[in-house]
């Protein structure tokens, strides 16, 4: 295995790429998935379950776009309690809304959170919901600065974590802020995982290294990239979820996976945005309702 910051050799690349992990597919030439019952489109709705450190180790690799101009002053009990809010209180309001349309939740489960937060995995298994592997706490993500043991530790031990916490074996891969190395996909197929949700440059799933799955996670309408980091407004990000709903109903075959990160969309100021974009979306028919385990298992079948 080549070392992380060694790129792939001319030989191994192929047309089009700058990089070996799969070919170059445009959409003209992409599969229009059968979903089933003849399904237009699938729809997933990811909730991210995280544990934030209140004093990071020097180590540690948060996102540098969502840290704390306090960060460097801990205890940030701000910070942390805005963060906290969102397992305790906000993921019980998306919850709501998702039982109301009849949507099962996936699940990116931190192994932080899975031992902090013991009664909230209870509660998402009570409602079925299906689990992948996130790495450990939300300042510690995947990067090629990691040695490769380093690497296949953290994936062995969040899927290990996770385990333990639900009673099943997680299939799906959704890394802490969505990070990898080069070699990522190869070590966790080594691990077992049947797909990942890390590749955000399609709407339709493919194969990574001719065997992970990789299921779009769709940043453009992820709530943190949307409304924190680009300032958008809350009936617009709402609108624009049901726009590009629209258009991918329209188009057929393709994925909407929805992130939802409850310390964000949770608020009491912005459910409402959420349950009438989900009201606008499944207005439409031949929506799959589908969680990402079931996705990816359908998808493979077809790839």
């Amino acid at each position: 295995m080549a070392d992380h910051n060694t790129p792939p050799t001319d030989e191994l690349r192929l047309p089009g790429m700058d990089h070996a992990h799969y070919g170059f597919r445009a959409l003209n030439h992409a599969p229009r998935f059968v979903w089933p019952d003849g399904a237009r489109i699938a729809l997933t709705v990811t909730v991210m379950v995280d544990h934030w450190e209140l004093a990071p180790p020097a180590d540690a690799y948060p996102d540098p776009r969502i840290v704390s101009p306090l960060g460097k002053f801990h205890p940030d009990w701000l910070t942390w309690s805005q963060r906290a809010y969102g397992n305790r209180v906000g993921v019980f309001r998306i919850l709501d809304v998702l039982d109301q349309f009849g949507l099962t939740p996936s699940v990116a489960l931190g192994s932080a959170a899975a031992k902090q937060c013991p009664e909230l995995v209870d509660e998402l298994s009570r409602r079925n919901a299906c689990f992948m592997a996130h790495g450990d706490f939300a300042s510690h993500r995947i990067t090629s600065t990691m040695t490769v043991d380093a690497e296949r530790a953290f994936i062995a031990a969040a899927r290990d974590a996770v385990a333990a916490a639900t009673g099943d074996v997680p299939k799906g891969w959704c890394g802490q802020d969505f990070n990898e190395s080069a070699d990522t996909p190869a070590y966790l197929i080594e691990a077992g995982f049947a797909y990942t949700t890390d590749w955000a440059n399609d709407d339709r799933p493919y194969l990574l290294d001719g065997a992970l799955v990789a299921l779009p996670p769709q940043p453009e309408w992820n709530d943190l990239e949307c409304i924190r980091l680009r300032g958008v407004t809350v009936p617009v990000w709402s609108d624009n979820l049901a726009e590009a709903f629209a258009v991918l109903h329209d188009e057929g075959g393709a994925v909407f996976n929805l992130t939802l990160h409850p310390w964000i969309t949770g608020q009491p100021h912005r459910i409402r945005w959420l349950r009438e974009a989900l009201a606008r979306m499944l207005g439409k028919p031949g929506v799959w309702r589908t969680t990402t385990d079931d996705l990816a298992r359908v998808a493979r079948a077809q790839l």
